[in-house]
């Protein structure tokens, strides 16, 4: 019963986000949809932006689910097509929420598969764990800018365009960091 209550909130969530933005959506009318009381809301969630986090993992779930977890490539169009189809639920997200929230959502949500790509990039080739996240945190300020750029230009970019330029920029960055950090800042091969 609690998964189906669970089911019922974020598709009632969904269906809010289509019709209003985010910092309009309350507590009080989400139950009145749902036709839940409210301490069956704060059963499941403590707030409002529990809900969101919840659901913003579950979309992100779907998509990485389709695009395979080892292709950062993929997953970004995946990401990005994901947007462009539900572009009035991501436009009611995006302009309620602080750009710190906002961002912390992108960092968040990109950063497990631009790890795995620094990790698969670096293979063999002698960089620690600290080495490999700073490379990664890099990446991830720059899929971020990408991601909000996509979004400020109204989706409209070409995404297969897109995902190209930046693959080429990632991958001759990533390469010359892995090189240089494999190299130690005395420039000497380890």
């Amino acid at each position: 019963m609690a998964s189906f209550t669970k089911k019922a909130i974020l598709q009632t969530f969904t269906d809010m986000l289509r019709v209003m933005p985010f910092d309009k959506i309350t507590v009080s009318a989400l139950v009145r949809e749902c036709g839940i009381s409210h301490n069956t809301f704060y059963y499941h969630y403590q707030d409002i932006y529990d809900l969101l986090d919840t659901w913003l993992t579950e979309e992100v779930g779907r998509f990485v689910l389709a695009a395979g977890q080892d292709n950062w490539r993929e997953l970004a169009s995946a990401m990005l097509r994901r947007c462009r189809e539900n572009k009035r639920i991501v436009d009611h997200i995006f302009d309620s929420l602080s750009r710190d929230r906002m961002e912390r959502y992108v960092f968040t949500l990109t950063d497990d598969f631009l790890y795995r790509y620094v990790c698969k990039r670096s293979e063999g080739r002698g960089l620690t764990k600290e080495q490999i996240q700073d490379i990664t945190e890099f990446c991830r300020y720059a899929f971020s800018g990408f991601f909000l750029k996509f979004l400020w230009n109204d989706m409209r970019d070409d995404i297969d365009a897109a995902i190209d330029k930046l693959d080429y920029l990632f991958s001759a960055f990533v390469e010359g960091a892995i090189d240089r950090a494999g190299r130690g800042r005395d420039g000497a091969a380890r």
